[in-house]
């Protein structure tokens, strides 16, 4: 199937792409871009995750849920909006953490390819969404494809950080081989759940302390 996805992980999905279920979920989103239904991201940046960091760069998976649903915001990486948007509550709360953890400030901008360009996968658990519909793209396939990805990141790789952050995720990541890499949980960077443990949870410094142990570059939140 004619994918366009990086080099390395076309090689690492590849049987991925010919399974039915990924035949059928393809189908079914060209059809919701095809129709007068306005789909996030737009459709050349799906896979933007996986241009930004490729497999063999991975060093620290961030897992969202879905993509955001208002225009504009959405670009392929979790909880990020490109440069210009405004930061949405979930982010914001993101950057008050590094702030008050590593004292970097508050960026100007919300895109978080810097952070894809040094091995942070910004992986979203459903990769398209209907504009002003959260979860109206859940059940369409991606969770099968996406559960592959970690699966594949957690058998292939050593020393990866995944980031953990409210119970659909945890939940997402429970069959990574914990022997081999770190799991850090809070609840969500929602302002409806952030003041429950993730403000003040310190994934951030913790993260660079697991890579540099392991030999890795820091990460330069």
């Amino acid at each position: 199937m004619n994918v366009k996805i990086e080099t390395s992980w076309r090689e690492i999905l590849n049987d991925e792409f010919n399974k039915e279920y990924f035949a059928k979920l393809w189908k079914s989103v060209h059809e919701t871009y095809d129709s007068d239904t306005t789909i996030f991201p737009p459709k050349e940046v799906i896979f933007n995750a996986f241009d930004y960091c490729h497999f063999n760069d991975v060093k620290v998976v961030i897992l969202g849920q879905d993509p955001y649903h208002g225009t504009g915001q959405a670009h392929g990486l979790s909880f990020s909006v490109p440069d210009g948007v405004k930061a949405p509550p979930s982010l914001q709360n993101i950057f008050k953490e590094i702030n008050t953890t590593i004292n970097r400030g508050i960026p100007e901008s919300g895109n978080l390819e810097r952070w894809a360009n040094q091995g942070v996968l910004l992986l979203n658990s459903v990769l398209t969404a209907e504009e002003g519909k959260a979860g109206a793209h859940r059940g369409l396939g991606w969770e099968t494809f996406t559960d592959a990805v970690i699966q594949k990141i957690s058998d292939d790789k050593d020393h990866v950080v995944f980031l953990l952050w409210g119970t659909y995720a945890q939940e997402k990541g429970k069959n990574i081989d914990t022997t081999k890499h770190l799991i850090l949980t809070a609840p969500h960077p929602s302002p409806l759940s952030s003041y429950r443990g993730f403000i003040g949870c310190n994934h951030f410094n913790k993260t660079n302390e697991y890579l540099k142990k392991y030999g890795k570059r820091e990460i330069d939140w």
